[in-house]
């Protein structure tokens, strides 16, 4: 890609990023700082990401910004029984998270996947009957459900539950977000009407990452689908990436080559 195109794609990710810290070690210093970058010189994220026990704290650091407050239930493991699920769900929209990022019951796909099913759909009314509603996010941890099958299977019962996105992974599993998975991922959105989000988490810390995402879903979705209210990374690292290219400071911009 040219430099204008390398800009453009940079200022596309930005609006379409969920800022993310959910490492173990997470403190209040890390959360306020994360809120802080959060709007930049050139535009705020879509969203953060963080652990439900840090939501009270960034609800009124984000006050007055267009940046959502999103976090996690039934994560990593997906293994939690639904009235935890239930609670934490609770808990985190009544310290006012606006995105709840849920990990479906990805193991129980191919055995059980009603059981699977109707879990989303019981945090899908959760995140509806508060005095204001959540986006739910679904996490299907694609890279251990690795087969083809099972990623479109998943894909559908999450989107039948009620699912407003639907996200590729948790980042703490050894394979993340792929362009394979991706691509399944955005057909069975574009299958059932196109009115789903879409998410890749995990592993996408460049520009050509993030190109890649947006490519897939511009050929699949069509050029003007993917925005922040149906396209989403996650990720950490990648916002650096996206300001050096906004800023000017990438080898691409001292080279006038490439990226």
């Amino acid at each position: 890609m040219n430099i204008v195109d390398c800009r453009a794609v940079a200022m596309r990710a930005l609006a379409c990023l969920d800022l993310t810290n959910l490492d173990a070690t997470c403190t209040p210093a890390d959360v306020a700082a994360l809120c802080a970058r959060a709007t930049t010189a050139h535009g705020p994220v879509a969203a953060i990401c963080i652990w439900p026990r840090f939501v009270a704290q960034a609800r009124p650091l984000l006050t007055g910004t267009p940046v959502r407050i999103a976090t996690v239930v039934n994560f990593p493991d997906g293994e939690s029984a639904i009235d935890a699920i239930l609670d934490e769900t609770d808990r985190a929209m009544v310290d006012g998270a606006d995105e709840i990022d849920m990990v479906i019951a990805y193991r129980r796909i191919a055995t059980d996947p009603a059981e699977a099913e109707a879990q989303v759909a019981r945090v899908r009314a959760a995140t509806q009957g508060a005095t204001r509603g959540a986006t739910l996010k679904v996490i299907l941890e694609t890279g251990e459900l690795e087969d083809p099958a099972l990623i479109r299977s998943a894909s559908g019962i999450a989107i039948r539950a009620g699912a407003d996105f639907i996200k590729t992974s948790t980042g703490k599993v050894t394979v993340n977000a792929t362009p394979e998975a991706a691509r399944i991922m955005l057909s069975v959105i574009a299958e059932t009407g196109g009115k789903v989000g879409f998410k890749a988490a995990g592993g996408i810390r460049t520009l050509d990452d993030a190109a890649t995402y947006l490519g897939l879903a511009d050929e699949i979705l069509g050029a003007d689908w993917a925005r922040p209210e149906t396209f989403r990374f996650g990720a950490s690292g990648l916002l650096d990436a996206l300001l050096a290219e906004l800023d000017g400071r990438t080898a691409a911009r001292e080279t006038g080559t490439g990226y």
